[in-house]
């Protein structure tokens, strides 16, 4: 079995994320569209997104992304950034306020075997911050970088006087990625023989709708090869 999460061995300045950080806590940070995921205040703001806009924080598969101004103006983040060598969609601030708590919820289509990589990069948090994924608790601490498979149940609960704020990045797998990935224990050759089942389910089900040829049975198969 993959492991739910990990740590990547990279360390970025704590000092220079939170220069950015202050920067960027210039701008209207709008709230978590999923409101009924959480208690108190929860907020983000767009460094890359949809439209380009810092205040569109709405992300949905094959989207088109861009960077907004104020990544533009963030120097460090976009060095941490670009140390990801693979193509990102959304990437956003994430701000969890004092007293607050992120109800226990699954993000779809957000693990690795999914062609996708959720990284969390900590600039600000204290250990009275509970984040648990699967029910274990994943230690993160400033300046460190994350993987989770968030399509597993995880809350987060601030337990503190100060809030917590997460670097988040969507990226996109890569031969670059799993070397990372590969290192941290993931069996690739498992997720390579499941396209292949994927691939041969597929035939299967062409092969089938052949064996009875009309002419809904042609388009479906045809639709199935272009796949």
């Amino acid at each position: 079995m993959n492991p739910s999460f990990f740590q990547l061995g990279v360390y970025f300045s704590i000092e220079k994320l939170q220069q950015d950080l202050l920067f960027c806590e210039r701008e209207v940070w709008p709230a978590h569209f999923n409101a009924q995921h959480y208690t108190g205040n929860w907020s983000s703001i767009a460094l890359r997104s949809g439209s380009g806009i810092t205040t569109d924080i709405n992300s949905f598969p094959d989207q088109t992304y861009k960077n907004t101004p104020l990544l533009d103006a963030c120097f460090y983040f976009q060095e941490v950034i670009g140390w990801f060598r693979c193509d990102k969609q959304a990437i956003r601030l994430l701000r969890l306020d004092p007293l607050s708590e992120i109800k226990e919820h699954t993000d779809n289509d957000t693990s690795y075997e999914d062609g996708f990589f959720r990284i969390h990069i900590t600039v600000y948090t204290n250990s009275n911050v509970l984040f648990y994924l699967n029910n274990e608790r994943v230690p993160m601490s400033a300046g460190e970088c994350w993987y989770a498979n968030f399509q597993l149940p995880h809350f987060v609960i601030n337990n503190s006087e100060q809030p917590r704020v997460h670097l988040v990045l969507d990226c996109i797998r890569n031969d670059w990625s799993d070397e990372i990935f590969s290192a941290a224990g993931f069996d690739l050759t498992c997720l390579s023989q499941e396209k292949k089942m994927s691939r041969e389910t597929k035939q299967q089900i062409i092969e089938e709708l052949l064996r009875n040829p009309t002419e809904i049975n042609i388009k479906l198969a045809a639709s199935l090869q272009k796949q």
